[in-house]
């Protein structure tokens, strides 16, 4: 008798070894020596060799402790986004709009699906600075388990765990993952989707490539159109390595297509469809359309630098505000210490791999993995060293799962074919070079660490040439692999610890220690041009403190800002505002009276009242001050039912023009100012 191990055959298996002694005696023994559940999560596949499960549970403990430990020291990270959480927190309203605040004014600049998992942990823990960060450590926790397995669905155990332990010492991701930006769900998401072709591959079935249009379209409403560079990999994999028939494959592409269209397109719809009066005016559009911000702001005016509404666009011609483009721009002070470690060293083993496996059977799974992460590093790395537009370091860590996987899969398969000359050779050369570049990247950082440039020039080096000698001395070989491989990730090692045991706050946030060149550094802060490239910079508490915030001029000079509030120029973008005790306790008095207790220009000057207070603040303007929300009869309209407690004064951005500028100055002559603390505020129910 035969017994189909099916779901629905298991039950007529079961009932034919009722009336069966012997198949009954055999199920039994079966069911007896199976192992336990929790020992099937220690010990993986049964094939697997004993030693893999326990090391892929240590590297996500390991992932766990780097991303959690002294997490709280950042305390609201992008006060921005942490505002538009403590929103969504409390009214549903703004968690399905991703609202900045929750009287529901004006949205954050992009779709909320990241809010929406930070916003769920706080509605089970309440507002804190744990219960914001920790959902983005787990996302980073979960990238990590995502990608190796996604490795060893066609690779060896090797493999797979050195594409994690990689990825955990990128320093971006350590950043990020540590960080309330979105980037950390759609790295997830990015990671899932590949996992889903690559599963695809094995049997062809239409589901998996399904879930993944489904997966990317949940990548739009994360990030908007950044997530699509990794189409052209998976639709490239599943074209040339499915089992199915060329048309299959063809229709199944059209299939995950319009999944994809259904995962993001329900909420475009919404958004569309809703009545503009009674929904949020749609953060960084000119026409408060999300269409409208797909396209341009966060769409094509991110590739030609002509962002319509943005905090200042590229320029063209090979440099702007947002720095030179080119095939080098990834290796430059502003990136390179971010991802770019092992970035050479990926490209090689990738197109050296793809020159080893050329023989194989079309629907070879090794090839494939090589093919898709190559294709997703090569289009994602040539798309952010040309696009004109906003660019910020922390966008790199897009390319962080595919350089990891290609150096996993890339030395797994030379190491495993090093007999041969063209595999031994690439491997001496990729870890001389990692050497050599690590060696730069630490020398732009003169006093962090000086002795290790010299230590990982000299240790790679040496592993380099031992690797060649291991072709006559063939005992050396685990000695010299490990003293390459010890070389090749201590850089990353080290600018990932930095950054781990580094507080990180603001809009623009850079990994590892400050760079002389960078636009940004471990707070938001510093380089060129002023914080980000902006004209300006800020010092000040962080978000939650009291103090003044002071922010130097463009000339240099120093302007004391209010507390609370940037004083001047475009520090305000970075950080929230730091209002004093008795700002808080004057805007929480009566608050449930009110839709907003107040209203002030600019969204992180907002952030830090409404985080201080947890009670909506009016962010006018948007992000930088000059989204057209609200308009003057808007603002004087709410303040005439009674609507809006306080307004207090803020940056418009340097720029004198706009409904920010026309509301602050009907303000300034229709009511009377009074002090509290060092902070101007107005009470927009008492009129002068």
């Amino acid at each position: 008798m035969t017994v189909t191990h099916t779901a629905a055959g298991g039950a007529s298996g079961a009932a034919g070894s009722a009336g069966d002694p012997a198949l009954r005696s055999a199920t039994a023994d079966r069911q007896r020596h199976r192992p336990a559940a929790w020992q099937r999560l220690l010990r993986g596949r049964e094939e697997a060799p004993a030693w893999e499960r326990p090391a892929l549970l240590a590297l996500l403990a390991a992932a766990a402790v780097t991303y959690l430990v002294g997490l709280g020291s950042s305390g609201w990270a992008n006060s921005f986004y942490s505002a538009a959480v403590q929103a969504g927190s409390v009214s549903w309203k703004a968690f399905l709009f991703g609202s900045s605040d929750g009287g529901n004014s004006i949205t954050v600049d992009k779709p909320p699906a990241s809010l929406w998992v930070m916003a769920l942990s706080v509605r089970i823990f309440g507002l804190s600075s744990w219960s914001v960060l920790v959902p983005q450590a787990l996302l980073g926790v979960a990238t990590t388990g995502v990608l190796c397995a996604a490795v060893r669905r066609h690779c060896s155990a090797g493999a797979a765990l050195l594409s994690g332990v990689v990825l955990l010492l990128t320093p971006v991701a350590a950043l990020m993952f540590r960080f309330n930006n979105p980037d950390a769900l759609l790295v997830l998401l990015m990671t899932l989707a590949a996992h889903t072709v690559l599963r695809d591959l094995e049997d062809g079935r239409t589901r998996w490539l399904l879930a993944a249009g489904a997966l990317v379209g949940l990548g739009f409403l994360t990030k908007q159109l950044q997530v699509f560079l990794v189409l052209p990999a998976l639709g490239l994999t599943h074209l040339l390595f499915s089992p199915r028939r060329v048309g299959t494959r063809v229709l199944q592409l059209l299939a995950a297509g319009a999944a994809l269209l259904v995962s993001a397109g329900w909420w475009v719809a919404l958004v569309e469809l809703w009545p503009a009066s009674s929904r949020p005016y749609t953060g960084g559009s000119t026409d408060n359309s999300f269409l409208g911000l797909t396209l341009g702001y966060n769409g094509l005016g991110r590739l030609t630098g002509e962002e319509t509404g943005s905090v200042g666009g590229g320029g063209g011609g090979g440099t702007g505000t947002w720095g030179e483009t080119g095939t080098t721009r990834l290796f430059t002070a502003e990136f390179g210490g971010q991802v770019a470690w092992l970035l050479p060293a990926a490209l090689v083993l990738g197109v050296v791999a793809l020159v080893l496996l050329r023989r194989r059977p079309r629907s070879d799974g090794q090839r494939a993995q090589v093919v898709l992460w190559l294709t997703w590093l090569v289009v994602t790395a040539l798309t952010f060293s040309f696009m004109s537009g906003i660019i910020h370091g922390y966008y790199t860590v897009a390319l962080a799962p595919a350089v990891a996987a290609l150096v996993g899969v890339g030395a797994s398969l030379l190491w495993r074919e090093r007999a041969r000359p063209l595999a031994l050779g690439t491997l001496a050369v990729a870890t001389a070079g990692t050497a050599v570049w690590s060696f730069v990247l630490l020398s732009r950082s003169s006093d962090f660490l000086p002795w290790l440039s010299w230590l990982v020039l000299v240790a790679g080096v040496l592993a380099a040439v031992g690797l060649i000698a291991t072709a006559l001395r063939p005992s050396l070989t685990r000695v010299v692999a490990g003293v390459a491989l010890a070389a090749s990730l201590a850089g990353p090692l080290a600018y990932t610890a930095q950054t781990v045991s580094t507080a990180h706050t603001g809009s623009i946030v850079s990994a590892g220690p400050t760079v002389a060149g960078a636009m940004g550094g471990p707070r938001g802060g510093g380089g060129r041009g002023g914080v980000g490239g902006f004209p300006g910079g800020q010092t000040g508490t962080a978000p939650g403190g009291t103090g003044t915030t002071t922010t130097p001029g463009a000339a240099g000079g120093a302007v004391a800002g209010r507390t609370g509030g940037p004083g001047g120029g475009m520090g305000g973008l970075l950080n929230g505002s730091s209002p004093s005790a008795s700002l808080v306790a004057l805007l929480e008095a009566d608050a449930s009276s009110y839709t907003w207790v107040a209203a002030t220009v600019g969204s992180n000057n907002a952030a830090g009242y409404q985080l201080a207070t947890q009670q909506p603040v009016m962010p006018i303007g948007g992000f930088n001050g000059t989204d057209a929300s609200p308009t003057l009869a808007q603002f004087q309209a709410w303040v005439a039912q009674g609507r809006i407690h306080y307004f207090v004064p803020g940056s418009t951005g340097g720029e004198d023009q706009g409904t920010a500028a026309q509301i602050t100055a009907w303000v300034e002559q229709t009511f009377t100012a009074q002090t509290v603390g060092s902070t101007t505020v107005y009470d927009l129910t008492s009129a002068s």
